[in-house]
């Protein structure tokens, strides 16, 4: 590997975490934050249109370093995916959160790679769940309506009980994960 000038360098702190790379490293993801960031532009003019982007940035000229304060563990993923080309999703890091982060940098959400995706959807599969449970008593919808919603049309029975009508797709719920879209 060739030699790189100290100017090549830069220096990011990121909630109190710092990382060292190559300006050239984050030039590899055009129309990110971080590539503005290594653009070839003065401080002042690049630090003006990070700044126009909500977020707390802060050049420190005394240590040639720029502050992030943004989740630290979150920044170490995104600092990997400029280097390697590969965005994975820490499995220790609640889906909205990084989905907030992935947006203050610029990247697309769509970059995670298959092996992260579950794990990366899996807070809004989770969402889609639960709006399929949310029954509103006002709705007027009837027994008939409620049990095609759910997909138990040959279940609903006036005469029985509606826990007898509801134990069979509950329990395929929490059995049977390719029951249904809720249930995955």
């Amino acid at each position: 590997m060739g030699k790189f000038d100290d100017n090549e360098r830069i220096i990011l702190n990121v909630g109190g975490t710092r990382h060292e790379t190559y300006k050239s490293t984050l030039k590899t993801l055009p129309g990110t934050r971080l590539a503005l960031l290594a653009s070839d532009s003065d401080i002042d003019s690049v630090l003006d249109q990070l700044q126009q982007v909500p977020g707390f940035i802060e050049y420190n000229a005394r240590t040639n370093e720029y502050f992030f304060d943004r989740h630290p563990g979150v920044f170490a993923y995104v600092l990997n995916y400029y280097r390697t080309g590969k965005l994975h999703c820490p499995a220790d890091v609640c889906g909205p959160l990084f989905e907030e982060e992935l947006s203050f940098w610029g990247i697309d959400e769509t970059d995670v790679e298959p092996c992260c995706w579950m794990t990366y959807r899996q807070h809004r599969d989770a969402e889609e769940a639960l709006d399929v449970f949310e029954l509103n008593v006002d709705t007027g919808e009837d027994e008939d309506e409620i049990g095609k919603r759910f997909g138990i049309e040959d279940v609903v029975d006036g005469n029985v009980s509606l826990w007898r009508k509801w134990q069979p797709v509950i329990w395929n719920l929490f059995e049977d994960p390719y029951s249904s879209r809720a249930a995955r």
